[in-house]
């Protein structure tokens, strides 16, 4: 049996944790989460990069679209 004053071990745990793996512990879940949210903040980039893109080419057909009706228009007019 273990003394009082001792801290008693479980089975298949230490007995106690030291400072410095603590801090490591911390580190981690610290690092973890910088990660997570990390992740978020580009998956949310990639979004908005991707309405953009739909934007930019709906302005391009647009244009190609005015042009073209542009070039077509006197061709139209001169038909009787």
């Amino acid at each position: 049996m273990a003394e009082p004053g001792e801290p008693r071990a479980r089975y298949g745990f230490e007995a106690f944790d030291c400072a410095p793996a603590l801090r490591l512990e911390a580190h981690e879940r610290v690092a973890k989460l910088q990660f997570e949210a990390l992740a978020q903040r580009l998956a949310k980039i990639e979004e908005m990069m991707e309405r953009l893109e739909k934007r930019l080419w709906l302005a391009v057909f647009g244009m190609v679209g005015a042009i073209l009706a542009q070039a077509f228009q006197p061709l139209l007019a001169a038909m009787p």
